[in-house]
């Protein structure tokens, strides 16, 4: 597929699935109009690149895929990203959200569970910091970060990534909660922090993150 119609879709995308969806920051719009999500996958699912889905990130993905446009927008929407903010990525993957981080003037520390998507993101966004190891754990040697964006749907926000905060500091992510994936929002206050839901939408699964059982006698 030619590099025109890839941008194409790419206008499409902001105008279908951005626009109409409460996706009101025009830097956030700006931004994803400009880089190329096509170039965050692998194999022949670029092609797909600018569905309104979840997108496979292809062969190296083992199952992983890139939130939907809608959901990448509405979580970049809500965090009022600010220039030279210290963002931690948490779930990285091939890089995507970190390469629009970046484009709204962010320094962005990445975090990926899997070697082959960390060393694809790395090659494809090399001016962020890229952390090979559990998502859960974030990356303490950066922290504290003004924000922390949780790239996918989890069944828990762990305590170790809202340490790594600072007072005053937001969260974004996805959170399944019985059965339902709700896209959230927080602030650290002090030794506080609550989480808000603002939409309900189907995000990738992010794995790694499972509720701790509770306990019973």
């Amino acid at each position: 597929m030619i590099e025109q119609n890839f941008e194409q879709m790419r206008r499409a995308m902001v105008v279908s699935q951005l626009r109409t969806t409460g996706v009101s920051d025009a830097r956030v719009v700006a931004a994803m109009g400009d880089v190329p999500r096509e170039r965050f996958v692998s194999g022949d699912n670029a092609r797909l690149a600018y569905a309104d889905m979840a997108l496979p990130i292809g062969p190296i993905g083992r199952g992983r895929a890139l939130n939907p446009p809608m959901v990448t927008g509405r979580l970049l929407t809500e965090a009022r990203v600010g220039g030279g903010e210290n963002i931690l990525v948490v779930g990285a993957a091939t890089g995507y959200v970190v390469a629009l981080l970046e484009r709204l003037g962010a320094s962005v520390v990445a975090v990926e569970d899997d070697p082959d998507l960390a060393a694809f993101g790395k090659a494809a966004v090399p001016g962020a910091t890229w952390v090979n190891g559990p998502a859960a754990q974030g990356s303490a040697k950066g922290a504290p970060y003004s924000l922390i964006y949780v790239d996918g749907a989890v069944e828990d926000i762990p305590a170790a990534l809202v340490d790594q905060l600072s007072d005053g500091g937001r969260l974004v992510g996805a959170v399944i909660d019985q059965g339902v994936t709700r896209l959230v929002s927080g602030v650290r206050a002090g030794k506080g922090f609550g989480l808000k839901a603002f939409a309900d939408a189907d995000a990738a699964p992010l794995p790694g993150f499972a509720k701790p059982a509770a306990f019973t006698f």
